[in-house]
């Protein structure tokens, strides 16, 4: 590595790289490059390059320290402001994720450099070219192979898509005698156009009206905004209370005084719901942000917010990293919902960090929900959130009516299996009479859980992860919901040849089915994740029933959330407790939030709205207590589960998982960690560390888990002995995607 030692100071800088290392390298910026906090720079880093974000200037750097020269700048000025990445490193620290994995996470733009494949001679392949010239024979000398050889001499590093594409079948044959080698290398893009086309507005809505409580909550959110400093405000509002139209005041507040707005909806699927009312509201001065646009898109979406074009963003959980400047509110809709969790590194939890974010801008934090995270609420109860409640629907109408049909007496009666109770189907059929439109959540998506051989008992199993294909009818293939692949359907059994197979358990696909069958008169749809795929068709479906043309519509938790059909007076909730088994202490509260959720759907028009739900366990208070609508008491119960088991709230948690494509490895990562554990035991006794033990997912993605569980009573001690941990296992040569860190955990799967 290259360092001259009387190189200036002050041209050193601190850069995170966005690859897998867990702290900021230091370069030499030459006078002719020069640079500042928040740009992108193009570095060396091994035998290749990568991008990086300039920190700051380097402090004190050890003696003897070599460091590489920097390459160039991308852009002529910071893509990130001082509190992007104060917020950037927050998140390292916090959630030990290298810097540079979570600048490449907040930055959703194009890639300024691409991988692409370069195309030499070898040294075997001059020797050949040089024998092709000496050849008489004129054929040899046209011959493709000797084309292409005189071809590369000419043009070293030619693409290889063009080699390829002009000598198809001399370029297999040069590779396989060796002539040819490919390389890859990064190359740059076209520079970035300037300005960008921003989105034309319709003309503004005339806000309506807000009922008693909402100027109450609006009134109480305004001192907050104008004071200027950073506050945290719990909404809790039950579902039709009209909590949408206090976000929209509060961020019209923010645009009259200057400041700007970021708003996070957990669904892609929800944007469609919500981007309309925002267009309306606020024109071309939106911008939307989530993974479902196009790169460009995306692109464009950003560089509108850098450049202070739009001042209101609306977006799911990474457009918490939208570069808004001066701050006013960050608004956080349906707070509980799992999906604000990423699930890959760096493992942030958006709701968390737009707490933070707020903080760092001195912002209000407004956060929203008919049903909070236990988290939240205990955060509120304890005072470290302020508490404002909405606890009437708009207009006065009343909460939908909420039947519990037992699927048990349904079984002594009918001695059937069928997955429709006799009361729902009597109720829709009531409701196609009355023109009235039904909705039933079935959380599963899919035609069938698994397909079981009734001979030998064999289900078809993910080659990649440790769970049951699912059947898929609208494909015909066997489908795994945790890695994606998919399989043919088999016409006799793999294992013993049996023909006997059988499809087990319904989904969404099968319940869509079953009632377009019951009721050949009426118009039945389907909303799940494999509807949500196709953007066109998820959004002619939404539109479809909103304008009353769909009779029925089916759907997994997307329907749950966020919708509002005024049409609908029934809801039907196919299997109320499909959850409450699972291996997760968050078991009966996601139940309770989804029925809750789903139930508001219901009674949003002129008529009242009714809920029936179908359940084995009528008894469980989480399905009683939906059934009543009770948060608090919910709050209550569960709250005296947590405690006694020392689950969060009242603990913090982090899920340390070993994991392998080899179990063997995965087995000796764990030893290593366990004894790391075991070491460490005495300097944090405050900490409860459960394992190791095979992961309730043992295998996911071809990787083995071996899982490890921590409970502390305070968060300070678990981050320092999480840091140990990780760096213990960097001097102990486990690497980065051995070793999997979650702090404050949402699925122990």
């Amino acid at each position: 590595m290259d360092r001259k030692q009387n190189q200036p100071l002050g041209s050193l800088f601190d850069v995170a790289v966005m690859a897998a290392i867990r702290y900021p390298l230091t370069y030499r910026f030459p006078p002719s490059l020069p640079v500042c906090a928040g740009q992108r720079v193009l570095v060396p880093l091994g035998g290749r390059r990568a991008i990086g974000i300039v920190l700051g200037p380097t402090g004190q750097l050890a003696p003897g320290i070599q460091v590489r020269e920097a390459l160039r700048a991308f852009d002529p000025e910071p893509v990130l402001s001082a509190e992007l990445i104060r917020l950037g490193l927050w998140i390292s620290d916090y959630y030990l994720a290298p810097p540079g994995e979570v600048f490449r996470a907040m930055l959703p733009l194009r890639r300024q450099t691409r991988q692409a494949r370069r195309v030499y001679l070898s040294e075997e392949g001059n020797r050949k070219l040089r024998q092709f010239a000496a050849t008489l024979l004129e054929e040899s000398r046209e011959s493709q192979e000797a084309r292409l050889l005189a071809y590369l001499a000419r043009r070293p590093g030619a693409s290889r898509e063009i080699v390829l594409r002009k000598f198809p079948s001399a370029f297999r044959q040069a590779r396989l005698e060796r002539w040819v080698t490919v390389e890859e290398v990064e190359k740059e893009r076209g520079r970035r156009k300037a300005a960008g086309a921003g989105l034309a507005a319709g003309a503004a809505e005339t806000p309506p009206t807000l009922t008693p409580a909402q100027s109450r909550v609006l009134e109480d959110l305004l001192p907050r905004l104008e004071g200027g400093a950073f506050s945290v405000v719990l909404l809790h509002g039950v579902t039709g209370s009209g909590k949408t139209e206090v976000y929209l005041s509060l961020m019209a507040r923010c645009l009259e005084r200057g400041r700007s707005a970021l708003m996070l909806v957990p669904e892609i699927a929800l944007t469609p719901a919500v981007q309309s009312l925002f267009y309306s509201r606020f024109g071309d001065r939106v911008a939307l942000l989530h993974s479902g646009l196009t790169e460009r898109e995306r692109d464009e979406a950003w560089w509108r917010a850098r450049r202070g074009e739009a001042k209101v963003v609306l977006g799911t959980r990474s457009a918490i990293f939208a570069p808004l400047a001066n701050l006013g509110a960050v608004i956080v809709d349906e707070e509980h919902d799992s999906s604000y969790k990423q699930e890959e590194t760096p493992r942030y939890h958006g709701r968390d960090v737009a707490v933070v974010r707020a903080q760092f801008a001195g912002a209000v934090a407004l956060l929203g929900s008919a049903t909070p995270s236990l988290e939240s609420y205990w955060n509120a109860r304890e005072g470290k959130y302020h508490l404002a409640k909405m606890e009437e629907r708009v207009g006065g109408r009343q909460l939908a009516a909420v039947e519990v049909v037992d699927m048990r007496q349904e079984f002594r009666e009918t001695h059937t299996q069928a997955p429709v109770s006799r009361r729902l189907q009597q109720e829709i059929e009531a409701q196609i009479r009355d023109s009235a439109q039904t909705m039933l959540l079935l959380n599963r998506r899919g035609y069938s859980w698994f397909l079981l051989c009734r001979s030998c008992g064999t289900t078809q199993r993910c080659a990649n992860c440790s769970v049951s294909l699912a059947y898929h009818r609208r494909e015909h293939r066997l489908v795994c919901h945790y890695c994606g692949s998919s399989s043919p359907v088999p016409s006799v059994c793999p294992a013993c040849g049996s023909e006997h197979l059988h499809y087990v358990g319904e989904g969404t696909e099968k319940i869509e089915q079953k009632f377009a069958e019951l009721f050949p008169g009426a118009r039945v749809a389907r909303l799940d994740r494999d509807v949500a795929r196709h953007r066109s068709e998820f959004l002619r479906v939404l539109e479809e029933f909103r304008a009353g043309k769909i009779a029925i519509l089916v759907g997994t938790q997307l329907i749950a959330k966020g919708h509002d059909f005024p049409g609908v007076t029934l809801v039907g909730v196919v299997s109320a407790d499909m959850g409450l088994g699972l291996p997760d202490f968050r078991a009966a509260e996601r139940t309770f939030q989804l029925l809750t959720q789903v139930a508001g759907r219901a009674g949003r028009g002129d008529a009242p709205g009714r809920v029936l739900v179908q359940t084995f366990f009528p008894e469980h208070y989480a399905v009683r207590l939906a059934a009543e609508q009770n948060y608090e008491g919910f709050f209550a119960k569960e709250m005296s589960f947590r405690r006694l088991l020392h689950y969060p709230p009242i603990t913090a948690l982090a899920n340390v998982v070993a994991q392998h494509e080899k179990l063997e490895r995965a087995a000796q990562v764990a030893a290593e960690v366990g004894e790391f554990f075991n070491k460490a035991a005495g300097q944090y006794p405050g900490i409860k560390v459960l394992g190791p033990g095979t992961a309730p997912l043992a295998r996911v993605e071809r990787r083995h888990r071996i899982q490890f569980l921590l409970k502390s009573v305070a968060r300070a001690p678990l981050r320092a002995l999480l840091k140990q941990l990780a760096a213990h296992g960097e001097h102990s040569g486990i690497q980065a995607h051995e070793l999997m860190i979650d702090v404050d955990p949402v699925n122990i799967m």
